[in-house]
């Protein structure tokens, strides 16, 4: 499986980006560049352990479907979704938020899973392409969560 890391620094609160994070509105802003929707499930507020929901977005010029589950969650340092249904072999996102600074800042961590259809072949588009594909798809997703809770807490 191939593996990305991510690391981001939001200056709110963990509970805050732990909220936004599953929030499925700020999902579909965090995304409009892939014109992401919701097709099946929760369409608004936050998901929960066991919720299903389906995403139908644009990436790489086909319109796709990908279903995911929340199948774990400790609030508000982690949860993981895992993919149902999809155009990969295999998916799963880990979402960790640690307190810094006192608790006012939040360390967000990704750990993103996934696996291509297709064997050797599938291999090499992951290690070639799909990685940086999807590293930058999911910068984008946290530079607006990042946007989203920092205004937040100026606001309050």
């Amino acid at each position: 499986m191939a593996r990305i890391e991510l690391e981001t620094t939001i200056m709110a609160p963990p509970a805050l980006c732990y909220a936004l994070k599953l929030d499925v509105q700020q999902h579909v802003a965090a995304t409009a560049h892939t014109q992401e929707r919701i097709v099946a499930g929760r369409t608004s507020g936050r998901l929960e352990v066991g919720e299903l929901i389906t995403w139908e977005a644009r990436h790489l010029g086909v319109r796709q479907r990908l279903t995911v589950q929340v199948t774990s969650a400790e609030p508000p340092s982690h949860f993981r979704d895992e993919m149902r249904r999809g155009a990969f072999r295999a998916m799963s996102h880990d979402h960790y938020f640690e307190a810094i600074e006192g608790g006012q800042a939040t360390r967000m961590r990704d750990v993103f899973a996934f696996e291509s259809p297709g064997g050797l072949l599938g291999k090499v588009v992951d290690k070639l392409f799909l990685r940086r594909y999807m590293t930058r798809f999911l910068l984008l997703r946290n530079a607006q969560l990042k946007q989203q809770a920092e205004a937040a807490v100026v606001i309050s």
